[in-house]
């Protein structure tokens, strides 16, 4: 019997490659949460990298994972999150992006992706990017087939500090040629938050950040927004609580807006 590169490339006691759950939630809302974990499969050892180096940003989005969790806890909505690092393979970037595996990242090499074969990047494609869109589109289809709309919602953190500059922005709107949602975010956040919100910050659609929100949303004419959050600002349990309150009722006011019934009311912080 032949057996699969993604096969041997994940072992037993990795797990799957995509994590579900809420699949059933009541909410149209569908998080995804790309680059929640920070876990490298046994076969690729540590990349050869320090453990400094895949407790931070550039291994994966520190609380991203944590707020998603509560957010589809409080809008009864379904997640989808990848279970490994960013560096073993992006899910937000396509196979054919040099972003997908890097070889480098901000500033620090890594080497355990570097040189790789066209075998080597197939079987991280295979075993860690198929997987994860397949389970987006599978839900999504599944939902339309029962009269169900998806509006979807990717979920990420920032570093406050990049290449050596500071960012002001604490919590940012993204969007690509669709920008219903976002708009409508945007106009309920002082409702709901006093953070800093600015629009296609601290990344825009030129940086390639929203491929999942492009291969999933745009191609089917669904609502959908990517919301950026400075990772200084969920570091303990008590903010990661703070901010996913704020995006309840940001996301239920906002569906409210555009007409897309929820299954919960949002709280008006504004008083």
């Amino acid at each position: 019997m032949t057996v699969a590169a993604e096969d041997l490339f994940l072992a037993f006691e990795d797990g799957p490659a995509v994590g579900t759950e809420n699949a059933d939630g009541a909410s149209p809302v569908l998080l995804i949460c790309e680059h929640a974990a920070n876990r490298i499969p046994r076969s690729l050892g540590n990349l050869s990298l320090d453990h400094s180096v895949l407790q931070s940003h550039v291994a994966w989005d520190p609380g991203a994972y944590e707020v998603a969790l509560r957010l589809a806890g409080s809008l009864d909505a379904a997640l989808i999150s990848a279970r490994f690092s960013r560096l073993v393979y992006d899910v937000n970037r396509p196979p054919d992006s040099p972003q997908a595996i890097r070889a480098a990242s901000e500033i620090y090499d890594i080497p355990g992706n570097q040189n790789l074969s066209a075998g080597q990047r197939n079987a991280r494609i295979e075993a860690i990017y198929r997987p994860f869109h397949e389970t987006i589109t599978g839900l999504v289809e599944a939902r339309a087939a029962k009269g169900r709309t998806s509006v979807l919602v990717t979920i990420h953190s920032f570093t406050p500090v990049y290449y050596g500059q500071v960012r002001p922005v604490e919590l940012g709107i993204l969007h690509d040629r669709d920008a219903r949602l976002a708009d409508c975010l945007l106009d309920c956040a002082h409702r709901f938050t006093a953070r800093s919100v600015q629009r296609n910050q601290p990344y825009g659609p030129e940086d390639g950040v929203t491929h999942t929100l492009a291969k999933h949303a745009l191609t089917h004419g669904l609502l959908n927004a990517m919301i950026e959050i400075r990772n200084d600002l969920i570091r303990t349990a008590a903010q990661q609580a703070e901010l996913a309150e704020a995006l309840s009722g940001m996301t239920g006011c906002a569906l409210n807006a555009l007409g897309v019934p929820t299954a919960k009311t949002p709280i008006d912080r504004s008083d």
